[in-house]
């Protein structure tokens, strides 16, 4: 019986992939089929496929054209799996229902099987660019994964469409949501899911950073969380490569802070960097022989040239190695959305607007002149598929057929004005499937039989024969509990080399911020009700190990901010200030509390931190609901030629945000903020001063699929109105989330106190 816990408890753990032999019961594994395509770039992850006896032309009259679906459409590129499409789309567009949704469909005939539908929430992404990201599917269990743009993370059952599992990346880690709207995609490696984005977070992680969480992929446990450099320029869209090189795992991928990463994708541990951009990475790498082929569109580190595709000696790289791993670097190359492929020791780039390159990968020399296709736009990716390059702008669909000395155009067809191709076309059984914003297109030959040569044998790790410890991962790696709550910590060892040694034996666990852990492992909060923020550390095989746990006490909560000691001299002004609840994701870095006039404290959003004087902040569980935040708020102004310029303020209840706008001088409630006409938002005139205490009382409310906002506004002092000053009702309701905190002081500082949540 101990052994038999043991090895679930691993299982749980994520080191399933080691020990589930041992139980056939514990993993549902199946063969993965060579001709799905389970990731948008392909089974072998670089837009190639070995399939064969596919069309060369097609047309809109039905010329091999075998389906065509405008249900889905989407700017996503689809995955197929098990014969089934799957592909992130908008829900109900140009609605008041409208979100976002996974769609599964017959491969054969487009017929759609069933719909996965989530709502868009605390988003500045436009209707528009929803669905920009792409699902991912794990051919070992036939389940999908898929990041919504809010950052609502789901693991779906590939038959029934149901969610087995979901977090909210915003909510829980602090992911920033932005306009552009594409986001980044998952990818599957042994038991982890592993997806990632620009976030902050808490403690020593509130300074934003390009991170990465890996999931148990099986239940949702996080298993590491880790990032690159602070304060990056840009967010990213490059999915990452995984594969092997010099005999060890790796997990390479372009960062927001403009480098080429190599991370160990078991354990989440930086191994090397290489500096190709000023701003962030796009453009998804790949790898052959140790070597990573990368591209970028923005200036270069050295010199104020535009754009660069490099290749890189990742073999035995550490460190930083922006100095000596690039094998060449040609500049001047726009290649920063689409991803190239590899062909033969050939580059095929594609730049940004609708250029084709081809080089010479082992020395960077161009090889012909540039090509130029239909269109000015390209954000598509190539497929390599029957001896052809299918390859498509926003408006054009073109067939490039390498030769001996180049590559020509063979096939190119102009789509309707208006519909836009941003997905990759990708291959599966016989069949291309082509997404565009207007329909879903499948190409192939009526009754053409699939065939494939074989995928080549990829690079095998080395074996494990290092069995000294150089890594300790502590599992889970982050959580939220509640006081007195327990949690069971495990601990396994890995070698230099990323690979798994085994469950820690030696184990020693000692915990510091609150509560109890026993030689176990097992971990009991601190019973009485405080918010703290707890670090386990783990020493096993002489080296240590952390993981980290929030720990937030139910429903009431009240913040005053009185007793946060004000003791760390401000950089540039030197006066002195303090930290707020170590617990609210999002908010240290972007927030002082200070010492304000007639001695109380309270807690300041700044207007000096780049690029975070507009954001969001969450103070606990994602799954309250039926409550009442009140804060006391009181925003600065600032004297310009134009006039005097005012903050918005507010707070987060439900998904919902009740914000007090200082230039608009009105009340508003919304959801999803680049959709204030179609999907919900509600304003009403409220007219404010700078300078004065106002408070703002903000109710969520569930009736059955609605949620009914109510929310009030009054100067500090005088007596709380009897009505509701705003209220709402949402047919799609938010049904749940975290309280929290909305700020915009790009022109003027805001001040929050006295902040309570309550239950209703």
């Amino acid at each position: 019986m101990i052994v038999l816990r043991l090895v679930r408890s691993l299982l749980c753990a994520g080191y399933g992939i080691v020990l589930a032999g041992l139980f056939a019961s514990s993993v549902v594994a199946t063969a993965a089929d060579p001709l799905d395509w389970p990731n948008w770039r392909g089974p072998e992850q670089n837009g190639i496929s070995r399939e064969t006896g596919l069309p060369e032309e097609w047309d809109f009259d039905g010329e091999n054209l075998l389906w065509k679906s405008t249900e889905l459409a989407t700017r996503s590129t689809p995955i197929v799996l098990n014969g089934k499409l799957y592909t992130l789309a908008r829900s109900n567009p140009e609605t008041t229902k409208e979100g976002e949704k996974v769609i599964c469909a017959d491969a054969a005939t487009g017929k759609v099987l069933w719909e996965n539908k989530f709502n868009v929430y605390l988003s500045d992404v436009p209707a528009e660019r929803v669905a920009w990201g792409a699902v991912v599917g794990d051919p070992a269990t036939g389940k999908i994964y898929a990041m919504g743009v809010c950052g609502i993370m789901l693991c779906i059952d590939g038959e029934s469409g149901k969610t087995l599992w979901q977090h909210s990346l915003s909510e829980e880690f602090g992911l920033l949501s932005t306009y552009g709207g594409r986001t980044n995609v998952a990818v599957v490696y042994e038991d982890l899911v592993i997806i990632s984005a620009v976030m902050t977070n808490w403690g020593e992680m509130a300074i934003p950073a390009h991170r990465f969480v890996a999931f148990n992929k099986a239940n949702g446990e996080i298993v590491w969380f880790n990032g690159t450099s602070l304060r990056p320029d840009d967010t990213t869209y490059s999915t990452p490569f995984l594969g092997v090189i010099n005999g060890q795992a790796a997990m390479v991928f372009g960062s927001g802070d403009g480098m080429v990463w190599g991370f160990q994708p078991r354990t989440g541990k930086p191994v090397w960097s290489y500096k190709l951009s000023m701003r962030g990475l796009n453009v998804s790498p790949i790898i052959a022989d140790g070597i990573v082929y990368a591209g970028q569109s923005e200036e270069n580190p050295d010199d104020s040239s535009m754009g660069a595709i490099a290749a890189i000696n990742a073999a035995g790289a550490t460190g930083d190695v922006s100095k000596t791993a690039a094998i060449w670097r040609e500049k001047k190359l726009m290649v920063g959305k689409s991803s190239p492929i590899l062909l033969d020791g050939r580059i095929y780039a594609f730049d940004d607007g609708n250029i084709m390159y081809l080089l010479d990968a082992k020395t960077g020399e161009q090889l012909q002149r540039p090509t130029r296709l239909l269109g000015s736009i390209m954000r598509s990716s190539p497929l390599y598929a029957d001896g052809k390059i299918y390859a498509c702008t926003t408006s054009a669909w073109h067939v490039i057929t390498p030769t001996a000395d180049g590559a020509k155009v063979t096939h190119k067809l102009r789509f309707p004005t208006g519909e836009e191709i941003h997905g990759s076309p990708v291959v599966s059984h016989g069949r291309i499937y082509l997404p565009t914003i207007d329909a879903m297109y499948c190409i192939g030959f009526k009754d053409a039989k699939p065939a494939a040569t074989a995928i080549p044998t990829p690079p095998a790790e080395a074996p494990l024969t290092d069995k000294t410890p150089a890594w300790v991962q502590v599992v889970p790696a982050e959580g939220l509990i509640k006081p007195g709550e327990k949690v069971q910590f495990r601990a396994a060892l890995f070698n230099a080399a990323g690979q798994l040694i085994g469950p820690a034996t030696d184990a020693k666990f000692t915990v510091s911020g609150g509560g109890e852990i026993a030689a176990d492992g097992t971990f009991t909060a601190a019973s009485e009700p405080k918010h703290s923020g707890v670090i386990i550390t783990c020493e096993a095989g002489g080296i240590k190990g952390t993981a980290r746990t929030r720990i937030v006490p139910p429903l009431p909560w009240s913040f005053t901010f009185n007793e946060t000691p004000i003791d760390v001299p401000n950089p540039v002004s030197k006066k002195l200030e303090g930290e707020p609840p170590i617990t609210w994701i999002g908010v240290r870095y972007r927030h002082k509390v200070r010492e304000l006039e007639g001695g109380e404290k309270a807690m300041v959003k700044v207007t000096t931190i780049p690029k975070g004087t507009r954001s969001q902040s969450w103070m606990g569980p994602i799954d309250l609901h039926d409550y009442t935040i009140q804060a006391e708020v009181r925003g600065s102004k600032k004297d310009t030629a134009e006039g005097m310029k005012l903050p918005d303020m507010g707070v987060i209840a439900q998904r919902y945000t009740l914000d007090l706008m200082g230039n608009h001088q009105k009340l508003q409630i919304r959801s999803w903020t680049a959709q204030l006409d179609n999907r919900f938002a509600v304003d009403v005139p409220f007219k404010w001063e700078p300078g004065v205490w106002y408070v703002l009382k903000f109710r969520a409310e569930t009736d059955g699929e609605k949620a009914v906002l109510k929310g009030k506004a009054w100067k500090k002092g005088e007596a709380e109105p009897a009505e509701w000053t705003i209220t709402g009702t949402d047919e799609v309701g938010n049904l749940q989330g975290s309280p929290g905190l909305f700020g915009n002081a790009s022109d003027a500082e805001i001040t929050y106190d006295n902040i309570t949540v309550t239950s209703n």
